[in-house]
């Protein structure tokens, strides 16, 4: 009996320190995404992608591997959480800046800490917030960017009001859910998004949300990532924390 316990203390041990490393992961992850309509006068965009930073620091690790390498750097929401100090946040943009001009979205935690000061911090390293708007990256192709779908914020009118016909549109939204609000009307060849962790805890292949993926629905191609941290424990297990080097190009 006491060597049944023993066991299932050690097994307990070792589980729970897998689950701390896949938590902690360091992983660039890099897919290369094609399209039909992509436009000819852009031979590739490479970009950065990384979501739900929560408490964690950003390794120089990952920034190392992505500088020089990324057009731009895409923060998919949940940068941070309440009770993170602002101090860390600066300091993962002050990163993440080193790689790429940055662009941001709002994720459902990010409501929960001072927006003004937020705010005021992303501008002060030019972070471009995309909050139901869209802008001309380059010369056919936009980025669009929403806020968050679970709080009810988003505007998908008001993000592609304003853009070009016929330009690439990347549409950026925290919550992949935002693609059961679209359809092929919209014109939108792909959404980066992240928010689910990818379950975060997997048993026996089962989470509480899907992992991390490229799906193509009939009115999309719907890129999901596991995210960088964690919320409540921070734990992993079958869904490893990851960022992201997206190669977006032509057929």
């Amino acid at each position: 009996m006491i060597g049944i316990l023993v066991s299932l203390l050690i097994f307990s041990v070792l589980l729970l320190l897998y689950m701390l490393k896949q938590a902690f992961n360091n992983v660039l992850s890099e897919k290369t995404i094609k399209f039909n309509d992509f436009p000819k006068e852009v031979s590739e965009l490479i970009i950065f992608f990384i979501s739900d930073v929560h408490r964690r620091n950003i390794s120089t690790e990952i920034v190392d591997k992505a500088m020089n390498r990324a057009d731009l750097v895409i923060i998919g929401g949940d940068l941070m959480e309440k009770g993170v100090p602002f101090e860390r946040v600066e300091k993962n943009i002050q990163k993440l800046k080193r790689i790429a001009p940055i662009y941001f979205v709002w994720g459902n935690n990010d409501h929960e800490v001072d927006r003004q000061k937020l705010v005021s911090l992303l501008e002060k390293y030019d972070v471009r917030i995309l909050e139901n708007e869209s802008i001309t990256l380059t010369k056919g192709i936009t980025l669009a960017g929403i806020d968050d779908v679970s709080l009810e914020r988003d505007s998908l009118k008001d993000a592609l009001s304003n853009v070009e016909e016929n330009n690439f549109t990347i549409l950026l939204s925290h919550n992949p859910s935002i693609v059961q609000k679209m359809n092929d009307t919209y014109n939108i060849p792909i959404v980066l998004s992240g928010h689910t962790h990818g379950g975060q805890i997997r048993i026996l292949g089962w989470g509480l949300y899907e992992k991390g993926r490229i799906e193509e629905l009939p009115q999309t191609t719907l890129f999901v990532s596991n995210g960088y941290g964690t919320t409540g424990l921070p734990l992993r297990l079958g869904a490893k924390a990851e960022t992201h080097l997206l190669i977006l190009t032509g057929m």
